[in-house]
């Protein structure tokens, strides 16, 4: 298998294992009044371990490639104590009756208090999967835990994905504007309806943070370059997510027409799409990106499908590239990665040798493999054989140039991190992987123990990684006293990062060399 089949193969795997089905928490312990009425009409919810939970609440309503409009108001108390239907997937994690077209416009909100007049900060969650697969109702995305610890209101978002999300029609009328980039403006709507309804969920409307993981990572960067989010968070955690990228309008207009072109359609034929069955279309997209995006190549605009697409009016320029608009200069960002993300690790390998890790190196590196290894040592000196092949060589890079770009574009505080912390699960052959960060941020470790081992390592850094989410959420800043050692803000010349391992620690610059040699930063 070449080695980019690879790492999709890992991407999707991880990711297959991240977006599983589940129930709705427990049915309330106590009579309390948990009906809320919203913009649209009242929900209730449920309550469990003194926070309380509502699911699956509407926010949107949009026909097939338009922008989102506000759902249609109910009369009766709605019910919102499950998640709603996830968004149409291109792989069958989920079966069909779980998806939906239509009513897949829903968040799900955690929270310690509702209608007490408090102004709790809110952390909006958006799942990872690229742009092209994932929900809202993982497990280990749960916000109870963060909310009974910290004190916040947690939301997460579904919202349309792949072809249905970002299809560029543009080019054919004036209705199709902003076709290739619906599934970003329906976490603008999910934002706007957050911010006209959270204080009645006990948060405030004028406190935000946006974070997310891999794609949700991604998504991230592409709302601090979105005109139409702009005021809507105040603050941006990326985890995993430097290497998502957008398409340019003349590809994504390409990659649309060969749409047409595979499902035997013209331009005047455009409003057929309406009706084509979602598996056609599907099938007809995959195709279509085959053929325009060529390599996957890491990092590119094709790497995983449809994107959102820069066209200088919702999208003002590609995220990560290095850094961000302008819009977005005044906005705290935290961002870090994992040590080995999706590398195809080498810890099950237990007697490898340092000349056969050599060997392997010698594959890519040739006569420059003792200098890898050196800058290797330099930045982790206690490494083994097996770290020198299972290092990451696409998130990390990625992560350097794009915090070195925000310190230098603006006074906002960057915190960067890296986690280290290697998951002791299937006789410790996982390294730290993509994700691993995620149970650990959100305090679920027993929610995702087949990542973690539910052990009391993996309890202790979840309990100092949460802390410092909780407290970025709050402040802007993740540093809690006693919890961490200072964490202070990166600059590309102190190249400050929290390496998260079972001892934590502020390390600068340590593998910037390192990093250079496998990928360049400029």
């Amino acid at each position: 298998m070449r080695p980019f089949l690879k790492t999709c193969t890992l991407f999707l795997f991880f990711a297959a294992i991240s977006f599983t089905s589940c129930k709705s928490d427990p049915k309330p312990t106590a009579e309390v009044d948990l009906v809320i009425e919203t913009t649209n009409g009242k929900i209730t919810g449920s309550v469990n371990d003194s926070v309380y939970a509502y699911k699956g609440i509407p926010y949107a309503k949009a026909e097939r490639f338009m922008p989102p409009q506000d759902p249609v108001a109910w009369d009766d108390v709605r019910e919102c104590t499950d998640f709603g239907p996830v968004a149409r997937q291109v792989v069958p994690w989920y079966p069909d009756e779980m998806q939906s077209e239509t009513d897949l416009f829903s968040l799900n909100i955690w929270t310690r208090g509702i209608k007490d007049g408090q102004k709790r900060p809110v952390m909006v969650w958006l799942h990872g999967g690229g742009f092209f697969v994932g929900a809202s109702n993982d497990p280990m995305t749960y916000g109870e835990a963060l909310a009974k610890k910290g004190d916040i209101v947690m939301v997460s978002v579904n919202h349309r994905l792949n072809i249905l999300g970002f299809l560029d029609l543009s080019a054919y009328g004036d209705s199709y504007a902003q076709s290739a980039n619906v599934g970003m403006l329906d976490i603008v709507k999910a934002l706007e309806w957050t911010k006209n309804n959270i204080a009645k969920f006990g948060g405030d409307p004028s406190d935000v943070t946006i974070v997310g993981e891999s794609g949700g990572g991604g998504k991230v960067g592409t709302l601090m370059c979105m005109p139409a989010a702009k005021g809507l968070f105040n603050k941006a955690i990326i985890q995993s997510g430097t290497l998502i990228n957008s398409m340019t309008k003349e590809k994504s207009q390409k990659l649309a027409a060969t749409v047409l072109e595979k499902l035997n359609l013209t331009p005047e034929d455009v409003k057929k799409l309406d009706t084509i069955p979602y598996h056609d279309l599907v099938k007809a997209g995959n195709e279509a990106v085959a053929e325009i995006s060529g390599p996957r190549i890491p990092g590119s605009s094709g790497m995983f499908g449809f994107a959102p697409s820069v066209d200088g009016e919702v999208l003002l320029q590609q995220p990560f590239s290095p850094g961000f608009a302008d819009i977005s200069k005044n906005i705290p960002v935290m961002i870090g990665s994992t040590l080995n993300e999706l590398m195809p690790v080498a810890y099950g390998n237990k007697t490898l040798t340092l000349e056969q890790a050599k060997d392997s190196l010698a594959k890519e590196y040739g006569d420059r493999t003792d200098e890898f290894v050196s800058l290797y040592e330099k930045a982790y000196p206690d490494y083994t054989p097996q770290d020198l092949l299972s290092i990451d060589k696409m998130f990390r890079p990625y992560t350097i140039r794009t915090a070195d770009a925000r310190a230098e574009e603006t006074d906002a505080p960057v915190y960067a991190y890296l986690l280290a912390w290697k998951s002791p699960v299937e006789n410790a052959s996982k390294g730290s992987f993509h994700g691993l960060d995620i149970p650990l941020a959100f305090n679920t470790v027993d929610l995702r123990s087949d990542w973690t081992g539910n052990g009391e390592d993996a309890w202790a850094l979840a309990d100092k990684m949460s802390s410092a989410w909780i407290n970025f959420v709050k402040t802007g800043n993740p540093n809690v006293q006693g919890v961490l050692p200072e964490w202070e803000p990166y600059t590309a010349d102190n190249g400050a990062t929290m390496y998260f391992d079972t001892e934590c620690r502020i390390v600068h610059n340590h593998d910037r060399e390192l990093m250079k040699m496998i990928r360049p930063l400029d």
